[in-house]
Order: structure tokens, then C-alpha cells, then sequence
């Protein structure tokens, strides 16, 4: 009745916004917005996306978390936040299906108002820029000793070729750019299926070379635990590490599976969308980076055991400089992250359009203006702000426990109505339960920090 729709619309004055959606415009024709890129998306793109979204440069720093934590703590820390992040999708898509929203930021507006929309929005923006920037001082880094190795240069000559400044801005404007202007984020799945091929060549290449590789193998052999645990007492590794340096580690392991804000964003474009549909696109995803993670961590820790630094190609090339399969991985692992990076970059580009322009139909001069706006910004930090790192941590630290944990459990108790799960309820308080242990890593991250900070320690080489 009149009455009813006066008050949807009070409530929510977006509300009329979606419903004009079925009517035509004054033309005849109906204004784009992002939902009318529904159902373009097949499913094994779908998952390309979300795993490359999940991966992140962190995977050259796991044998470094494995050696500061033991095989089985490392197992038992990796197991625990990849089934935490998969229960946290199922929080999200849950709470999506409800009030029929595909929009992390409108989520928010649903349970808290604009206070909630903004909150997701920002933590959202804050969390993709920290992590698009660490991909390119990857390339900034990493791209002129490639380019350097393989022209056999002089590493002290004054080359333009060798200066990543003007490196990270040709990749950017080359290669990233250009897809991230993609209309739709389903066409970025073939990019996506190369990134992880390329990172499938660099597990390959950790796996096979190397004297250990037999002992690695013994890991997989045994048929029960004690057999295991043997096998690795065998080969002299570390089964169950406990020091200050473990501390450090977990942060890094906590944020391994970050991928919440680019869910709904694929979730939205996925052909024949159902809930069922999308936790099967998320739990395979999270399968398939979780099996990555582990066999990295391993055959790179057993490799080199206690000798392993904090970024896993630096070990390698401190042995040989110029050898040939290495670069080729180091090339593999640079093309991975800048593929990553337009994957990355949607969810903030929408998050910015939710914030800024909500009542604005798709237009192209603003989709390209924010995709060139955020990169101009990014490669400016990158290049200017030489401890930036430092700052990106505390975001991480803060914006990454918000979007895993306290966001997706806080949206579902608001959201989901109390006659159908009451707060006595067991779904509401595994929710609840599931917020604090956000607040729980959110202090502990920000506080190895701190610590960090005051020590001279080594959360920060950990998580470059």
C-alpha cells in the first residue's frame, strides 16, 4: 500500500533508486547500473577471479611464517583462517540473500545506515589502495634486477630501462590501466587464469629444484600422524615453533584469504547467481590458494630450512644470481601481481561510486576517471613515500580484521530478522563470537606493530 512504500522509502531512499530499475526511462530505455552486468560470468571464471583476488604477494613470505612457527602450528594457523574466511563468505552471501543486495557498502547501509555504508566503503578503499601498493613496490623492486640479470648490465649504470620509478609507471599505464577500464569484471577471468598459472610455475619451480625435495616428499607419504611427525623429526625440521618471532607470523597468516570485497562484486556478475552457487565459487577458490600456500611454505621452508629470508626468491637469488629458472620465476611472480592488481582495483572503484555518486547511472567518463585517478595516486605513493609500508600496515591492521571478521558478523546479526534467528539463536551467537575474535586480531595486529616499531623486529620484512 501508499503507506508502506512511504516508508521503504524513508527508510531507504536508494530503495525507489533499484526499483526504477523496471521501469523504462523517458527514451525508452533503462539506465545502466552495476547490477545489469548480472549473470555474464561462468562459473570457472568466477573462480579465477575470486582465487586471484585471494592471492597476494604474501605466498613468497609463507616458508619465512613456516619456519618461525613449525610445519604443524603453520598447517593448524593455515587450516583456521581459511575455514574462518570461508565462514565469513557465508555470512556475507547470507545476509546478501536476505535484503537482495550484491554490494558490500549497501550491506552496511541496510544494518547501520549511512554511518555503515561509509565505514565499508572506506575500510574497503583503505585495504585495496594498501594492497595495490605493495603489489607495485613488488614491480618497483623486483622488475629492474630482472631487467638487469637478464641484459647481464651494470647494476651501478645510470640506465632509464633499470630505474624502477619509470618502470612501475610503464606497467601501470600499459598493462594495468587498460584492464582496469574493463566495463565488467567477469573479462578480467582470462587475466586472472593466466596470474595463477603463473603462480602454479612458481610453485613448480620451488618444488623440483633443490636436495631436499626427496625429504619434502616423505611430508606427504606418511598414511598417519605419527608417521608424519616421524618423517619430519627424519629430515631435522621444525614441527611445533613457539617464540616471539611466531607472534609476528600470524598476523601475516590471518590476512592470507583476504578477499571479501571483491565477493559480491563477482558474486553480482556469476551466471545462474544462487547463494549455493557462490559459497561453491568461494570454497573452491579458497581450496585451491590454501593447497598453494602450503606446498609454497613447505617445499620453499624445507629447501632451505633456517636459512630461508623473508621473501623466498631473495634466498634463491643470493645462491645464483643469473640462474635462469629463477629469473623466469621472478618474472612469473611479477606478472602474477600485476594481473592482481585491476582484480583489486573494482571493488574500490565501487566503493568510491557507492560513496560518492550512489543515485548515478554507469557513465564512462567517470568509471575511467576514478581507474586513472586511483592509479595516478597509487604510483605516487609508491614512488614518493619510501615508508609507506609502515602505514599501510596499521590500515592493514585495522581495515582487514573489519572486512573478514567484525563487518560480515555485525551486518548478518543486524540484518537477519529476530523472528527468524533470535540473538539467543546459534547462528547469531557464532556471529557475535565471530566479531570479537575480529576485535581479538585487530588489537594483537596492531600491537606486534607497535612493538615492532619500538624493537626494530621483523613483522615488516614478514609481510613484504
Amino acid at each position: 500500500n501508499i503507506s508502506h512504500v512511504i516508508l521503504v522509502l524513508f527508510d531507504d531512499p536508494e530503495a525507489g533508486l533499484e526499483n526504477e530499475g523496471f521501469l523504462p526511462s523517458a527514451d525508452g530505455k533503462k539506465p545502466i547500473r552495476f547490477t545489469d552486468f548480472e549473470g555474464k560470468t561462468s562459473f570457472g571464471m568466477s573462480v579465477f577471479n575470486l582465487g586471484n583476488a585471494i592471492m597476494g604477494s604474501g605466498i613468497l613470505g609463507l616458508a619465512y611464517a613456516m619456519a618461525n612457527t613449525g610445519i604443524l602450528l603453520f598447517l593448524f594457523l593455515l587450516t583456521a583462517v581459511a575455514a574462518l574466511s570461508s565462514y565469513s563468505i557465508h555470512l556475507l552471501l547470507k545476509s546478501s540473500g536476505i535484503v537482495g543486495i550484491r554490494a558490500y557498502e549497501q550491506l552496511g547501509y541496510r544494518a547501520f545506515g549511512t554511518p555503515g555504508k561509509m565505514a565499508a566503503g572506506i575500510a574497503i578503499t583503505l585495504q585495496n589502495i594498501g594492497a595495490m601498493s605493495s603489489y607495485l613496490y613488488i614491480v618497483k623492486s623486483e622488475l629492474p634486477l630482472v631487467i638487469q640479470a637478464f641484459l647481464k648490465a651494470d647494476p651501478n649504470a645510470d640506465l632509464w630501462y633499470l630505474n624502477g620509478n619509470y618502470l612501475v609507471i610503464m606497467v601501470s599505464a600499459s598493462v594495468i590501466l587498460p584492464l582496469a577500464l574493463m566495463k565488467q569484471l567477469g573479462y578480467l577471468g582470462y587475466t586472472s587464469g593466466f596470474s595463477l598459472s603463473c603462480m602454479v610455475f612458481f610453485l613448480s619451480a620451488v618444488s623440483l629444484p633443490g636436495s631436499h625435495n626427496v625429504e619434502a616428499c616423505m611430508c606427504f607419504l606418511p598414511a598417519c600422524i605419527a608417521t608424519f611427525i616421524l618423517g619430519l623429526l627424519i629430515i631435522d625440521c621444525h614441527v611445533f615453533v613457539c617464540s616471539s618471532q611466531t607472534a609476528y607470523t600470524i598476523p601475516i597468516l590471518a590476512f592470507a584469504f583476504v578477499c571479501h570485497p571483491e565477493v559480491l562484486p563477482i558474486y553480482t556478475e556469476l551466471r545462474n547467481p544462487t547463494k549455493k552457487r557462490m559459497q561453491q565459487v568461494s570454497n573452491i577458490s579458497i581450496l585451491v590458494m590454501y593447497t598453494m600456500y602450503f606446498l609454497a611454505a613447505l617445499f620453499g621452508y624445507l629447501t632451505f630450512k633456517d636459512n630461508v629470508e623473508p621473501e623466498l626468491l631473495h634466498t634463491y637469488s643470493r645462491i645464483d644470481p643469473y640462474d635462469t629458472l629463477i629469473l623466469c620465476v621472478r618474472v612469473a611472480v611479477l606478472t602474477a601481481v600485476t594481473l592482481t592488481v585491476p582484480i583489486v582495483l573494482f571493488p574500490v572503484r565501487r566503493a568510491i561510486q557507492q560513496m560518492l555518486f550512489p543515485t548515478k547511472s554507469f557513465n564512462w567518463l567517470r568509471h575511467i576517471a576514478i581507474a586513472v585517478i586511483l592509479l595516478t595516486l597509487i604510483n605516487m605513493l609508491v614512488i614518493f613515500a619510501p615508508n609507506i609500508l609502515g602505514i599501510f600496515g596499521i590500515i592493514g591492521a585495522t581495515s582487514a580484521p573489519c572486512l573478514i571478521f567484525i563487518f560480515p558478523a555485525v551486518f548478518y546479526i543486524r540484518i537477519v530478522p529476530k523472528d527468524d534467528e533470535p540473538m539467543s539463536s546459534t547462528p547469531k551467537i557464532l556471529a557475535a563470537c565471530f566479531a570479537a575474535l575480529g576485535v581479538s586480531f585487530m588489537v594483537m595486529s596492531l600491537s606486534f606493530i607497535i612493538i615492532d616499531w619500538t624493537t626494530g623486529g621483523g613483522l615488516a620484512a614478514g609481510a613484504h
